[in-house]
C-alpha cells in the first residue's frame, strides 16, 4: 500500500539533460523558500507517465491538482481511469469507481509520512525536512533538486526524488519519484494557477 501510494503522489523521473552543478546554492534556497511562503494556493491539470521495466509501454493518466494552504490537497485522476486522494490536515480519502476508504493521518505513520512528503513537495520546502540528502542542478529551462532519503524505511520504497522549478521560481513545475529498481512515475504540472481562490469544500469527500 505505501508503495502503491507513493507512486500515485509523486513522480515524474527526469529525463532532460545537459544539468550542471548550481554555484550558488545559497541563492536559490532562498528563492525556494520565499515561493513556499508567498504561493497559498495552486491549481492545475497535470500528465502523469507511469514507467515500469516489466510493461513495454508507458501508462498515462490526466487529472486536476488542487493545493491550499494549510495541508489540504486534492489529486483527481479523470483518463483513463476515475480516482481520488484528498487530504485535509489530518484525514486522507482514497475514493475510486467503486468506494471510498477514509484514513486519520495521526494514528497512520505511513499515511502521515506521505503527507508530508506531498505536500512538502508542492510547497518548495521538503529539502527542510533533514530527510534528504539534497543536490543542486541547472539548466536554460529548469532549476532541479535531487534528493536522496537519509532513512532506512524510506530507502526501501524510494530512490530518489527530484524537484523541477522554472527559473523564476515561481511553483514546482514537474516532480520525480524513482523507485529502487528504477521503475519511474513522470508527473507534470500544466495550465496552472497561483494563489487564486480556492473553495474549502471541495477538499472533503462525502
Amino acid at each position: 500500500m505505501k508503495k502503491l501510494i507513493l507512486l500515485i503522489f509523486i513522480a515524474h523521473f527526469g529525463l532532460a539533460q545537459n544539468f550542471k552543478t548550481v554555484k550558488d546554492t545559497a541563492a536559490l534556497r532562498l528563492k525556494v523558500e520565499q515561493m513556499s511562503k508567498t504561493v497559498n494556493s495552486i491549481e492545475s491539470d497535470f500528465t502523469q507517465e507511469k514507467n515500469l521495466s516489466l510493461l513495454s509501454e508507458k501508462i498515462l493518466s490526466k487529472g486536476h491538482f488542487v493545493f491550499k494552504k494549510e495541508n489540504l490537497l486534492r489529486w483527481e485522476y479523470s483518463t483513463p481511469y476515475k480516482y481520488l486522494i484528498v487530504i485535509n490536515k489530518d484525514k486522507i480519502w482514497i475514493k475510486d469507481e467503486k468506494k471510498t476508504a477514509k484514513y486519520d493521518m495521526n494514528s497512520n505513520k505511513v499515511f502521515k509520512e506521505i503527507n508530508d512528503i506531498m505536500i512538502s513537495c508542492v510547497q518548495g520546502n521538503i529539502f527542510k525536512s533533514g530527510k534528504f540528502k539534497v543536490a543542486y542542478f541547472e539548466n536554460e529551462k529548469y532549476y532541479k533538486l535531487e534528493l536522496t532519503p537519509l532513512q532506512k524505511n524510506m530507502k526501501e520504497s524510494l530512490k530518489k526524488i527530484n524537484m523541477y522549478f522554472d527559473k523564476s521560481v515561481t511553483s514546482v513545475s514537474k516532480l520525480d519519484m524513482i523507485e529502487p529498481n528504477d521503475d519511474y512515475t513522470t508527473l507534470e504540472f500544466i495550465n496552472k494557477k497561483l494563489n487564486g481562490t480556492v473553495a474549502n469544500n471541495i477538499f472533503t469527500v462525502k
